[in-house]
């Protein structure tokens, strides 16, 4: 019986994938959707799925459940897949009422919301840092008198650094309020104590409850919106901070009762140790999960396409990384951020000669409204680079970086002619 995977969210090319997965092992796969319109111009193969289903993210549940029972009736589903943020809480609901392995409801929503994760993790044991859920200004400053200043503003569900800011006088809490309220689903936005020191993610494998962490990457953000700018792994860490930041993100994921595939959990290595400021139940973004792939060989994309279908992958995973014919390198990529104001017309220095390490790409269009470094869409360009050290593929991407320059219009006011 061929498998039938009822996959929720934006896809890109994962279905496509995960049929190859399939029919590489000898199995038939078949493939469904549930979605969001804004998902579908991010399919790459729409005109392969036996049937796409666009729902508007304001659906409720009921719908999302009797639309999932409709697909089931005339085409049972064996797997449920959701490889992204989008839809998550969605599919987990489906497939409880379908009766299929998933990651729980409750499980996907203490890693969506922020407060409820440091909840938990308080409960624990595995740490405490300062944190609430406030639906004005003034308990934006209420909670920053108590704690002290800076800290920090999100929204309580938020990701990929929309609508976060940090909160460094009480002037600013009007705007940062408004700048998180925007993002989530509700009025209500997480304020947290700022944390300091070093920045770090993990990426992590689970199964059956059991983890391995792939790598560790340091990370660099920028100090005002915390939006990313650069990654490079392996992190030059000390083998006693290593342990402990691996050790701490295995606690992590024990109090939240992850049970399977990859995570993505960001890390400040303060002065009293690690501490989380998110995990997310997926691979990181910003390319990351090539560049684990690239220095360690594990594709973490591949082994969760193939636990999706069934195959027990940890034992491979362990071979791949224990391997001693494989020759680790480090990798590292950089971003450009965005001007404050105007509209791009033009990106130069992109045609310049790269070493043969270095790749290059050019996110901003021309036409494209600046507005500054509001979340990780609002990056310019990255560049990958490889080497035999960290530090120098880091020198190779952010030179990369430096050589282009971009040009930007800025109409006058009116008040501002003489």
């Amino acid at each position: 019986m061929p498998e039938h995977v009822l996959v929720f969210g934006v896809g890109y090319d994962i279905p496509q994938r995960m049929r190859a997965v399939g029919a590489n092992s000898g199995a038939e796969v078949v493939t469904s959707v549930m979605c969001w319109p804004e998902h579908l111009e991010k399919m790459d193969d729409t005109d392969e799925h036996a049937r796409v289903i666009v729902l508007h993210p304001d659906a409720p549940d009921s719908e999302w459940l009797a639309m999932a029972r409709s697909v089931h009736a005339m085409h049972p589903v064996t797997r449920v897949g959701s490889f992204y943020d989008d839809c998550r809480p969605q599919a987990a609901m489906v497939a409880r009422e379908l009766g299929l392995e998933a990651h729980s409801p409750e499980v996907v929503e203490l890693i969506r919301n922020k407060h409820a994760m440091r909840r938990r993790l308080a409960e624990s044991g595995v740490e405490a840092t300062a944190s609430a859920v406030v639906d004005s200004a003034e308990m934006v400053k209420e909670f920053a008198s108590e704690h002290g200043y800076p800290c920090v503003v999100k929204p309580v569900d938020g990701a990929a650094s929309k609508g976060v800011s940090v909160l460094r006088t009480p002037e600013e809490a009007e705007s940062a309020f408004l700048r998180a309220s925007g993002i989530g689903t509700g009025s209500e936005v997480t304020v947290e104590e700022f944390l300091t020191g070093d920045q770090y993610s993990v990426e992590a494998f689970s199964e059956k409850g059991e983890h391995i962490v792939l790598a560790v990457t340091r990370k660099y953000s920028d100090p005002v919106s915390l939006v990313e700018l650069g990654h490079v792994l392996p992190a030059l860490l000390e083998p006693a901070q290593r342990a402990a930041i691996e050790g701490h993100v295995i606690g992590t994921l024990n109090a939240l009762e992850v049970e399977f595939g990859p995570t993505h959990t960001e890390i400040i290595l303060t002065p009293a140790g690690p501490r989380v400021i998110e995990t997310h139940l997926r691979t990181g973004g910003d390319e990351l999960w090539n560049m684990v792939t690239d220095a360690t060989g594990v594709d973490m994309i591949e082994c969760q396409l193939r636990q999706a279908l069934g195959e027990t992958v940890l034992p491979g995973v362990r071979a791949t990384l224990a391997d001693p014919e494989r020759t680790p390198r480090c990798e590292a990529i950089w971003f450009a951020g965005a001007p404050s104001s105007g509209t791009l017309v033009e990106v130069t220095g992109a045609d310049a000669d790269h070493p043969a390490e270095v790749t290059l790409t050019v996110l901003g269009k021309p036409g494209t409204r600046l507005s500054g470094l509001q979340n990780s869409f609002s990056r310019l360009a990255h560049a990958r680079a490889h080497a035999d050290t960290a530090q120098k593929a880091l020198e190779l991407a952010r030179q990369a970086i430096a050589g282009l320059d971009f040009i930007a219009r800025h109409p006058a006011d009116q008040e501002d002619l003489l």
